[in-house]
Parts: C-alpha cells; sequence; structure tokens
C-alpha cells in the first residue's frame, strides 16, 4: 500500500511544480514560499486536529523534537530553493533537477542509516544521477 501513497506523493509534487510556476509569476520567491507554507500549516493542523491525533504531541522523545526540527529546516531551504529556481528557470528543467533528490537520498541512507544498497537500486541512483546532469548539461 506504501506504493499509492508514493504515487499520489508524485502526483501532487508534480502538480505543485505547475501550480507554483504559475502562481509564482511576479512575485518575490520567498513570500511565495511563505504564503505556501502558511496554506500547508492550516491544511495539516487541522487534518491533525480532526482526527484527534494532536494528542501524540506528549509521546514525542527529545531525539524526536531534534530530528524533526532538523527536517522541518532542511524542508524550509528545499522549498525557498525549489521555488527560486521555478521562478529562474522552466519548469521542465528545475522539477527533474530537483529529483536528485532521490538519489542523494538512497546514499545517505546507506551512509547514515545503514540501509542495505541493492545492484537495482544503486543502478536507479546512478541513472537518476545521470539525467540530472542531461538535463543541467
Amino acid at each position: 500500500m506504501w506504493w499509492l501513497y508514493a504515487l499520489l506523493s508524485a502526483l501532487f509534487a508534480s502538480l505543485t511544480a505547475i501550480f507554483a510556476k504559475i502562481g509564482i509569476t511576479g512575485v518575490n520567491s520567498n513570500l511565495a514560499t511563505a504564503i505556501r507554507t502558511f496554506i500547508i500549516l492550516v491544511i495539516t493542523w487541522a487534518l491533525v486536529l480532526a482526527r484527534g491525533e494532536a494528542k501524540g504531541i506528549s509521546t514525542l522523545s527529545r531525539q524526536n523534537i531534534i530530528f524533526l526540527v532538523i527536517s522541518g529546516i532542511a524542508t524550509g531551504l528545499s522549498w525557498l530553493f525549489y521555488f527560486k529556481a521555478l521562478q529562474i528557470g522552466k519548469v521542465s528543467q528545475v522539477a527533474p533537477v530537483d529529483k536528485l533528490s532521490v538519489a542523494l537520498t538512497i546514499i545517505l541512507s546507506v551512509l547514515f542509516l545503514g540501509e542495505a544498497l541493492t545492484v537495482k537500486t544503486a543502478i536507479g541512483a546512478i541513472l537518476i544521477i545521470a539525467g540530472t546532469a542531461v538535463m543541467i548539461l
């Protein structure tokens, strides 16, 4: 079932790029990111509160909080750079290059999480890196 959520994520990420490119026209990219982030904040908290999931906050460990904060910082920086790239580049080039994050995640998951690297996954990462190089050059 994870793959269904992953496919939906890919679909909405694709729509995000298209809608963002249209919406960012003539707008400061940082302001556009702030507006987008506010909308995400409202929707996410509405969902958490509606489902009664906010009570899980009390179960968070110090490590959970630290790494969620760091993850939030990384997400924010990613979005700021993504919107700036969309503002000055073509969405058909920016979005695929942004997906280099997939190959980087594979590499980092092996280095930092000790996940196994299969031949199939390594080949996939190499192809993503090669495709990214083609898009940039």
